[in-house]
């Protein structure tokens, strides 16, 4: 079968998980011999990256790479932000979508490289078009339902949310734009029963749904090939945290807790518009250590050393692909008790869960000190990994998926 994937950010022009589960659905569905297709758009990263560095990235044989540049930079996807459509880029995708001839089109994160008209642009039937919630952007002009950058989104007041967090407002989304969008899709896809459930309060009615998890490569599975330490990795004990550092990921809850656990260390793994205040944070604390991005083999090795990973997300993560992970080195997870990182740890029994700063204290003292029960921990994540997140689980279901859509 042809497959094609659209989405914002792809490659070495990417933040984090959309473009990793593109990545690896890719090189999963061409090694069972189908034939993909990527599209994504460069100048959504330049646009938005800051200091974030290029991600090292080396695309499989056979993957096809549709890179969108325009002469007008920023403009273009500016245009989408404003205005919910392709703009510049729709002669170069609907070229690509006729040539292609593909059996299916399967939307991503669709915020800049298209907005939601791009669901209506016209393809030859019988493509199945299908769409993978990513994050909240259905939703939500910020795309993470984390309202004035302080609390969970409750009651929309998108107009004032967007000014605070200094980006226009999309007037758009007060035309229906996103309803009719999504009149076009044969499925729309949901990581976790979460996610659907709150898409469905907002009002994510009129398309057909599904609930399909995200998974860890057949690769991951094999643990690391070098479980020694990197050059800057501590010789002593440590917790892990993985994620852009932006506030709502709520590692500065978990960096001041260091200063009671002198005989461990934290690690900080990635890079984001939050870093500066993060590094003031952990100032004085000799046991705090950020390394910025790192490829996913260096990622592998953290994780298969960690005493546990930390996620403390405060926003609604729609997935929370660090903590699959974390399962595939067997190390176990201590996470906000919140949306679908608790229902990833209520269905694995693979870690600890908490509400209170001082109870993630007390999960981390319990895994620090407690060398069977952080075995034992990581011992469900993984059995649970291989049961519900595997690369097999995931493609057959998503197989069968796309043969019966409608």
């Amino acid at each position: 079968m042809r497959f094609c994937m659209i989405t914002t950010f792809f490659g070495p022009h990417s933040f984090g998980g959309d473009a990793a589960y593109v990545a690896r659905l890719s090189e999963a569905l061409l090694k069972r011999g189908h034939s993909v297709d990527v599209i994504y758009c460069q100048d959504a990263f330049e646009m938005i990256r800051g200091g974030t560095p290029l991600r090292a990235y080396d695309p499989p044989d056979g993957l096809k790479i549709h890179r969108l540049k325009s002469r007008a930079g920023a403009f273009s996807p500016l245009w989408t932000h404003q205005f919910g459509g392709p703009g510049l880029k729709y002669g170069r995708i609907h070229k690509i979508l006729k040539a292609g001839c593909f059996d299916v089109v399967h939307f991503h994160n669709i915020s800049l490289v298209g907005g939601p008209s791009l669901l209506a642009v016209p393809i030859q039937r019988p493509t199945v078009k299908i769409m993978s919630v990513h994050d909240n952007w259905l939703l939500c002009p910020l795309s993470l339902l984390w309202k004035f950058n302080r609390e969970i989104c409750e009651a929309k007041r998108c107009v004032a949310c967007t000014l605070h967090g200094r980006r226009p407002p999309q007037w758009w989304r007060y035309t229906g734009m996103i309803d009719r969008a999504l009149r076009h899709l044969d499925l729309l896809i949901f990581p976790s029963k979460h996610a659907l459930e709150i898409h469905r309060k907002f009002g994510i009615t009129n398309v057909k749904t599904a609930q399909l998890p995200c998974f860890i490569p057949d690769a991951w599975l094999s643990g690391p090939e070098d479980t020694t330490c990197m050059a800057d990795l501590p010789a002593r004990p440590y917790f892990l945290a993985v994620g852009r550092l932006v506030k709502g990921k709520g590692f500065q809850d978990v960096i001041p807790r260091m200063r009671d656990f002198p005989e461990m260390d934290l690690i900080i793994a990635g890079d984001g518009p939050y870093r500066e205040k993060l590094h003031q944070l952990a100032g004085g604390l000799s046991n705090v250590h950020f390394t910025g991005l790192l490829d996913f083999k260096e990622l592998g090795r953290l994780y298969a050393g960690a005493r546990a990973l930390i996620v403390p997300s405060l926003f609604y993560e729609t997935f929370g692909y660090v903590v699959t992970e974390a399962f595939a080195m067997g190390t176990p997870v201590i996470a906000r008790n919140r949306g679908s990182l608790r229902e990833l740890l209520v269905q694995s029994d693979g870690g600890l869960t908490f509400g209170t700063l001082d109870e993630l204290a007390a999960a981390m003292k319990s895994i620090a000190c407690d060398s069977a029960l952080r075995n034992r921990l990581g011992d469900n994540g993984r059995r649970a990994l291989k049961a519900h997140w595997s690369e097999k689980e995931h493609i057959d279901s998503y197989m069968d998926l796309i043969s019966r859509p409608c």
